[in-house]
């Protein structure tokens, strides 16, 4: 889950759309699902304060709805309101068990409050992180950002092995993900592995991932003239 991430359902005739959700609305205001439709339609204008309005009207009609409170997150994520993306996702795993995005999204909020500051914490925020990744995984076996995001944790742990092994789950899953393969391409570098490092910058790039000009440089001496 990241800003670019964010929700942004924008069908070609959204006003209509809206116009219509409403007129729905108007004649059955008690469905959860109806206003969770039309807050999506407004995420899609950018139309964030509207569309906060109707998720907490869907959550009041629908209290399971966990894609709401996913929802209400991104709306955080996008003021840049860490805390509440987490809190907001962490209800959405309690309105539905084993809801693996709201586990996974927890994890990416946390691995993004890792400042620095204090080695302790830090160390704590990623071993929770990994504990959530762990939990969406076995609840969603096909979740492959969730695969990644777990070897960018295991990475931040210095566990090289482990989190080359969680992105090739990720590219098991789905083969053009191209986050994985370049934090493969990262890995592999770091293991002085460069064949295999070359292999999946390359691959990375061909998918249209924006890879560091410095792995670039880097790699550039160990390919083959």
């Amino acid at each position: 889950m990241s800003k670019d991430q964010a929700p942004s359902y924008l069908p070609n005739n959204v006003d209509e759309n809206i116009s219509n959700l409403k007129d729905q609305l108007s004649r059955n205001e008690e469905c959860g699902t109806t206003h969770y439709n039309l807050a999506v339609a407004l995420m899609g204008k950018k139309e964030y304060a509207d569309a906060e309005k109707e998720l907490l009207e869907a959550i009041d009609c629908s209290p399971s709805l966990a894609e709401a409170y996913v929802l209400l997150g991104g709306i955080c994520l996008q003021a840049n309101d860490l805390e509440g993306c987490y809190r907001f996702n962490q209800r959405a795993t309690k309105a539905r068990a084993g809801f693996a995005e709201g586990y996974g999204n927890m994890a990416f909020v946390l691995l993004q409050l890792v400042d620095g500051k204090d080695a302790k914490e830090d160390e704590e925020k990623v071993d929770k992180a990994i504990k959530n990744l762990r939990k969406a995984i076995v609840h969603n076996q096909k979740f492959v950002q969730a695969y990644s995001t777990l070897g960018t944790a295991y990475f931040m742990k210095g566990l090289v092995s482990e989190g080359i092994k969680a992105n090739l789950q990720a590219i098991a899953v789905e083969p053009k993900f191209p986050i994985a393969h370049n934090n493969l391409a990262v890995a592999y570098l770091e293991n002085e592995e460069y064949e295999k490092a070359i292999v999946h910058c390359d691959e990375a790039l061909g998918l249209g991932f924006e890879v560091a000009p410095a792995l670039l440089e880097e790699l550039a001496p160990h390919r083959k003239a």
